[in-house]
């Protein structure tokens, strides 16, 4: 299998959910990836998710969801004994990643002034919710708060519904790919020349995935608006009621459109001055859904897709995640990964994987997320140093 990062090592201080992802898919890309957590409780995620009983010894689902292939390291940064062994870490590593506030490091006496002291060739990667300056630098910032403020929000749902926040943390996710996009470009710099410091805002990164959205504003003076399952730009585009559940249709292209008018028999609507052309049919987009859907109504969503697709009209059933997961286009590639009889878990973990395949191969991680601490002795070992005497909760699964 290739792992284009495994000569690298990434200290991950991170917690929740932007850093650890992005701490997740170096280690899919082969980076070493080390969890320094603190002793007590360590990531907040590991007391995350659906799973009461794993939150409770600090396994919870969040926490494994973004955590396989990593190890951890229990130490107290505010302790002399911890800083020391921190600062040994750094001077062999490659990488430093965190998420906490703007200044936090720096009042530990371990920003990356420090740091660079002990390793001059360091990259260092801070992902916040605003970024290192600016009059926000310092305020809070979930998921939630920064969809609101990006846009997302504003441009995500309908007239009558939204503003909504999207089903998923993707603003979180978005800021924690920026940051392995940035950290794998700076490794790619010649030994030597590397010592860089990464300021990821998730707000920017969020902004940056709404290019056409920020381009019509800023060029055209063209605000986006709620539209629901429409698109702003074509018609037929959108979700469909068929007889058991929606199927998404993008008939963009005049052709697309002509082709599903005589999959649907209703070939009659191509001369329809409303409908006939693109510009037209966007003017017109309610009442040419409604006769669509009229159709679609008498058949399930499968039987569309399949004549649909055939008929080079992009189509796709509205699936919920068992139904995606299930489905032999995900579980025949590799997406998913499986670790049997996890430590501190007792059970088998699925987790997710990063979505693409090197060679042909989906990359793997190959270790599950590690309990607090696990690696603690291993790693100090490596670094010729003693335990350092900790405090740390003991409610951790066996």
């Amino acid at each position: 299998m290739r792992r284009p990062l495994a000569a690298y090592t990434v200290l991950d201080l991170t917690n929740v959910l932007a850093g650890p992802f992005c701490g997740h898919q170096l280690a899919h890309m082969g980076a070493r990836v080390i969890k320094v957590e603190t002793p007590d409780g360590g990531d907040l995620a590991r007391q995350l998710g659906a799973d009461q009983d794993l939150n409770a010894r600090y396994m919870g689902v969040s926490f494994l969801a973004q955590n396989a292939g990593k190890e951890s390291i229990a130490l107290d940064l505010k302790d002399a004994a911890g800083k020391a062994a921190f600062l040994a870490l750094v001077a062999r590593a490659d990488v430093v990643l965190e998420n906490f506030r703007p200044g936090v490091m720096q009042r530990l006496g371990l920003g990356y002034e420090r740091l660079k002291q002990a390793n001059p060739d360091l990259i260092y990667c801070a992902i916040s919710g605003f970024g290192q300056d600016g009059p926000l630098a310092r305020a809070p910032a979930y998921d939630q708060i920064i969809q609101g403020m990006s846009g997302v929000m504003a441009i995500t749902g309908t007239g009558d519904s939204g503003p909504l926040r999207a089903g998923y943390p993707v603003a979180d996710t978005v800021g924690g790919l920026t940051g392995a996009f940035a950290i794998a470009a700076a490794l790619a710099a010649p030994k030597g020349t590397r010592g860089v410091f990464i300021d990821v805002s998730m707000l920017e990164s969020t902004l940056a995935t709404m290019g056409w959205a920020v381009s019509n504003w800023l060029v055209a003076g063209v605000q986006a608006q709620r539209i629901g399952n429409e698109n702003m730009t074509a018609s037929p585009s959108g979700a469909f009621r068929a007889a058991d559940g929606l199927v998404n249709i993008a008939a963009n292209k005049q052709e697309q459109f002509e082709a599903l008018m005589r999959e649907i028999g209703r070939e009659d609507l191509l001369a329809d001055p409303r409908f006939a052309k693109r510009e037209a049919r966007l003017a017109h987009r309610h009442e040419l859904n409604a006769l669509i859907e009229a159709q679609l109504v008498h058949k399930p969503c499968a039987h569309w897709v399949d004549v649909l697709v055939k008929r080079g009209v992009p189509a796709g059933e509205v699936w919920n995640l068992p139904q995606v997961l299930a489905s032999p286009q995900i579980r025949d590639r590799g997406f998913i990964e499986h670790f049997a009889g996890v430590p501190g878990v007792g059970r088998e973990v699925s987790v997710a994987s990063a979505g693409y395949k090197l060679d042909g191969e989906a990359p793997r991680v190959g270790t599950p997320p590690p309990r607090l601490g696990e690696h603690t002795a291993k790693i100090l070992a490596e670094l010729g140093l003693e335990a350092v005497p900790v405090k740390r909760k003991t409610n951790e699964g066996n």
